[in-house]
C-alpha cells in the first residue's frame, strides 16, 4: 500500500485529528505541513478550494478529499474493515455520525475562536473571549454529561469520534473559562480524556504535533 498524504500544520487541531485516525488503522502515511499562507494560492488551493487544511492524497484510490470529518469518513469506510473505530449496527452507525457532527459543529469552531482571540487576535476583547471560554465549558458538559454514565461516546468501545474530539480537547484547560477548574468541574470527561491520552495513537500523535511546533518556523 502506498502512503497517504496528509497535508498539516503544527498547530491546526483538524489536521492532527485525521492523523490519529490513520495511527489507529495502522495505514502509511507522510505528513507535509503547509503554512497558513500557503493554503490560499498554488499549488494547495487546487486540492482545497476552501484553503483550510487537512486535505488527503489517496494514491490508493486516485482520490483527493478535503475537510476532516469527510476525510475521516471516507478512512473509516475504505480502511476500518474489521470495524475497529466504527459499528456496523443501524443506530450506532448513526449516533456515531452525530457525535462527529457535534465535534466539527460545535467543539471545533469554538474552541478555534477561544484560541484565536486569546492568542492571535490583535486587540484583547475580553467579552468575547469569555463568551469563547464559556462555550468550551458548555462543550465540555456536554461530554461530561454523557460520559457520566458510559465509558465511550458511543457503545461499549472507543470510537473514531471519541478519538475525534481529543486534539481540540487537548487545549481546553488552556482556554476555558475558569481553566483552572475544568476537570474538577468536569470529572468525567477529564477521566475520559486522560485515558484517551495513553492509547498509543494518541500519544504518538500528540508528540508529533508538540515536536512539530518546537521546529516550526514560517509556518
Amino acid at each position: 500500500m502506498q502512503p497517504i498524504i496528509l497535508y498539516s500544520h503544527p498547530y491546526g487541531p483538524n489536521p492532527w485529528k485525521v492523523a490519529i485516525i490513520l495511527e489507529e488503522l495502522n495505514l502509511p502515511y507522510e505528513t507535509r505541513f503547509v503554512s497558513f499562507q500557503d493554503v490560499k494560492k498554488g499549488p494547495f488551493i487546487k486540492l482545497n478550494p476552501n484553503g483550510r487544511l487537512p486535505a488527503i492524497e489517496d494514491p490508493n484510490k486516485d482520490i483527493t478529499l478535503w475537510e476532516s470529518g469527510a476525510i475521516v469518513e471516507y478512512l473509516l469506510d475504505n480502511y476500518d474493515i474489521e470495524h475497529k473505530l466504527s459499528y456496523t449496527d443501524f443506530a450506532a452507525k448513526y449516533e456515531t455520525k452525530a457525535w462527529l457532527h457535534f465535534q466539527m459543529s460545535g467543539q471545533g469552531p469554538y474552541y478555534g475562536q477561544a484560541g484565536w482571540f486569546n492568542r492571535a487576535h490583535p486587540e484583547r476583547l475580553s467579552s468575547v473571549i469569555e463568551r469563547y471560554g464559556n462555550e468550551i465549558r458548555r462543550v465540555t458538559g456536554v461530554l461530561d454529561s454523557v460520559l457520566k454514565n458510559r465509558e465511550w461516546l458511543v457503545g461499549d468501545k472507543c470510537t473514531y469520534v471519541d478519538l475525534c474530539f481529543m486534539p481540540w480537547q487537548r487545549w481546553a484547560s488552556k482556554y476555558a473559562t475558569d481553566a483552572e477548574n475544568l476537570d474538577k468541574d468536569f470529572p468525567h470527561a477529564a477521566a475520559w480524556f486522560k485515558k484517551l491520552s495513553e492509547r498509543p495513537s494518541v500519544k504518538k500523535v500528540f508528540a508529533d504535533q508538540d515536536h512539530a511546533i518546537e521546529e516550526s518556523t514560517g509556518l
